[in-house]
């Protein structure tokens, strides 16, 4: 019958394990960003999820930017206030 379709957690942990290789060749402390920018992702889900047209990685990446945006704005506020 048909497939179950992967959850986008698990999209977003096949995209991480599939550049395991990349992850493994950074610098130890460039891998630590590396898993940051995955578990931000990972805060934008359900976004993911309503991007059917997109490549599941193209979503992913643009998870990340949504976050690292809201992360740059916080320090903006920080340092204005």
């Amino acid at each position: 019958m048909g497939r179950t379709l992967q959850t986008t957690n698990q999209i977003i942990i096949n995209e991480q394990t599939a550049f395991g290789g990349f992850r493994r060749a950074l610098r130890r402390e460039d891998q630590r960003h590396f898993d940051t920018l995955f578990a931000s992702a990972r805060k934008h889900t359900a976004a993911i999820s309503q991007a059917n047209h997109a490549l599941p990685f193209e979503s992913i990446l643009l998870a990340m930017l949504v976050e690292q945006a809201r992360e740059i704005e916080a320090l903006k506020d920080k340092l204005d206030g």
